[in-house]
Formats: C-alpha cells, sequence, structure tokens
C-alpha cells in the first residue's frame, strides 16, 4: 500500500466513526425524512468499514487468535445492542426477534460467510487449507449452543408454545456463557495452535512480512473501534423503523426484519474474512465466521434472558420446522468440510446454496 492510500485510509477511518457519532447523536429522538434516513444509512456503512479496518489493526498488533476474537466480539455487542434497543417496549410484535436475529447470524456465519471465504480461497490457491482441530471444535461449540437454545424450547413442555419456562432460560443463558468461556480459553491458551494460519511453503502472506502497529496506534484503534461500534449499534436503531414499516408494507414475515439486522452486523465480519482469505489466511476466515456464531449465541442468549426481567411481551426461541431442517444441513454439511482440514471450490459453492435457500425461504416460507 502506498503512502498516500495508507494516509487516505488512516484519515477517513478516524473521521468516518467520529462523523457516524455525530450525526447519531444530532438525529437520535427526531421523525427522520427519508433524506436524513438515506444519509444515516451511509454514515452506518462509513462505521462499518472503519470498525473493519481498525479491527484488522487490532488484530495485526496482538496476533491470532486473538484478533478474531477482538472482532468477534465486538459485532455480537453490536447485536445484543441492537436487539435489546428494538425489544425495548415492543411489545409481543418483538418476541421473534431474538431468535430470528440469531438464527439469521447461525446461517450467515456457518454458511454465507464460510462459503465465500472457501470460494474465494479455493479460487486463489486451488485448494483451501485450514486447521481441522479448532475448526471442528469450534463447529461442535456452535452446534450444541444452537440445540440448547433454538431447537429444545421448541420441544419443552413447561411452557405453551415454543418457549423456554423461567428456569429453563436461566439454565441456558448459564450453560451458553459457561460454554462461550471455555471455547475462548481453548482458542487463546490451552490449544491456540490449533487456531493459528496453516503455513504453506510459497504462500507468505502480506501480514507476514508487514510492520506491525505501535502500541499508540493499537489503542487509538480499539478507541475508534469502540465509537465506531457505538455508531452502529445507535444508527441502526435510527433506521430500524423503517426497516419494519418497509417489511410490513411488502407483506413479508416479520423474520425479514432478524435476517436484516443480522447481515447489518455480520458485515465487518463478512469483509473481514474474505480478505483474509485472499491473503491465504483460511483459519483466521473459520476463526471469524464460527467464533461470531459461537459469540452471536453464547453471548446473545444470556443478554436477552437477564433483559427478559424487564422487557415486556413473551420470548420466543423455538425454531419452527423449516429452520431447524436447515440447521441440521448445515450442521452435517460443515462437518464434512472441516474434519478433511482441506475444501475445494465444490464446499463453497454448497455452503453457498445452504445459505441462498435461507434468504429464499425467509422472504417466502
Amino acid at each position: 500500500m502506498s503512502s498516500s492510500t495508507a494516509s487516505l485510509t488512516r484519515q477517513w477511518t478516524t473521521w468516518g466513526p467520529v462523523v457516524a457519532a455525530l450525526v447519531l447523536v444530532a438525529a437520535w429522538g427526531r421523525d427522520l425524512p427519508g433524506f436524513a434516513v438515506g444519509l444515516i444509512a451511509l454514515c452506518l456503512m462509513a462505521a462499518v468499514l472503519a470498525a473493519v479496518h481498525h479491527a484488522e489493526v487490532i488484530a495485526h498488533r496482538v496476533g491470532e487468535p486473538y484478533g478474531s476474537l477482538v472482532l468477534a466480539v465486538a459485532v455480537t455487542v453490536i447485536e445484543v445492542g441492537l436487539i435489546v434497543s428494538l425489544m425495548v417496549g415492543g411489545g409481543e410484535k418483538t418476541s421473534t426477534y431474538a431468535r430470528d436475529t440469531v438464527f439469521a447470524a447461525v446461517m450467515i456465519t456457518c454458511n454465507g460467510i464460510v462459503g465465500l471465504s472457501l470460494l474465494v480461497g479455493a479460487l486463489r490457491n486451488r485448494i483451501a487449507v485450514f486447521n481441522a482441530e479448532g475448526s471442528g471444535g469450534a463447529l461442535a461449540t456452535v452446534c450444541t449452543l444452537a440445540t440448547m437454545t433454538l431447537v429444545l424450547p421448541t420441544f419443552t413442555t413447561s411452557h405453551p408454545g415454543p418457549e423456554f419456562s423461567g428456569v429453563q432460560l436461566a439454565f441456558a443463558a448459564v450453560a451458553s456463557l459457561c460454554l462461550y468461556g471455555v471455547f475462548v480459553a481453548v482458542q487463546t491458551v490451552r490449544h491456540r495452535d490449533y487456531f493459528l494460519p496453516v503455513p504453506r511453503p510459497g504462500h507468505d502472506s502480506e501480514d507476514d512480512h508487514a510492520e506491525p502497529p505501535t502500541r499508540r496506534e493499537a489503542w487509538t484503534s480499539l478507541g475508534l473501534l469502540l465509537v465506531a461500534l457505538v455508531a452502529v449499534v445507535g444508527n441502526a436503531k435510527l433506521i430500524s423503523p423503517t426497516i419494519e414499516d418497509g417489511v410490513q408494507s411488502a407483506g413479508l414475515p416479520k423474520a425479514v426484519v432478524g435476517v436484516v439486522i443480522a447481515l447489518m452486523v455480520l458485515l465487518p465480519e463478512t469483509l473481514a474474512a474474505v480478505r483474509a482469505a485472499r491473503r491465504d489466511r483460511m483459519q483466521t476466515s473459520l476463526n471469524l465466521a464460527y467464533g461470531s456464531a459461537i459469540a452471536s449465541i453464547g453471548l446473545t442468549i444470556p443478554a436477552i434472558a437477564l433483559a427478559s426481567i424487564w422487557l415486556s411481551g413473551p420470548l420466543v426461541l423455538g425454531l419452527g420446522p423449516i429452520h431447524m431442517v436447515l440447521l441440521v444441513l448445515t450442521g452435517v454439511v460443515s462437518a464434512l468440510t472441516v474434519v478433511p482440514g482441506r475444501a475445494t471450490l465444490l464446499q463453497g459453492g454448497v455452503h453457498l446454496a445452504i445459505f441462498a435457500a435461507f434468504v429464499f425461504l425467509s422472504f417466502s416460507p
């Protein structure tokens, strides 16, 4: 990257989050006309892209897999804040937002991000290589969390409907949080080598030779990352009524709102994962994808369970038959993908086909 390009990147990634935060302050609590919603959407996109940049700066400073963990947790903070803000005062019409958003996050990460990353990696190197031990453990954690929090509520009998009782919700929240903590400990301490990119002779990444940022630059990026995340959460909240009105006026299912929310908040992960795949760091891409899915469930469900104390209306978590079929298909195909430790264009195409089916059935169930 040339010095002029690097200087331009530093400028817009510095001012982008600040401008987005100022727009958030100016627009909060006001009735917004159409052009204002469009401006806020542009600021939201700028804040998302800036968040990706600053997360990558931090990742370069602290190394893998800590960098992927930082971005996964950051994105989950966005998701939790947005879901809670939408559910506050929403009553019964928002009872499925948490379920729809978390399930959409699982489908987007395990099929959309994984499939796109495998496609990019295989196009570049014919075969995408990654660590089967780390990716397999992460996938097992995703499947367990998804089953405990999204499938079991459909079959429990203590509470009518696809809902947990209070005690069951508390157990699911504590179990999810504990399992997430165990995964993080394994990923960062006990078996950190399972989550590092697989070295390939003659395929050195440009990151291996780039000078790491200074401590001051890393702390600056951390501060700007936090500002960007606040801006994303707040601006997404501002345009969410427009999204809900658009979905309702188009006669689309309410689940589409959750899909749109998940697509917005996972955009930083998607961009970062694809860029890592282009640099022949497929393990980093899978860390981002599966790490985001684990964080999405392991942190969102406990936060929603805690928030349900003061939230009005029911909390529906159980999936319907179509979504359960897609979840089972995702688990089986993902297992067949990660066990060999290498994948081709075919595996990427299969995951993207499942993702396309999820999006299509969300709009036309």
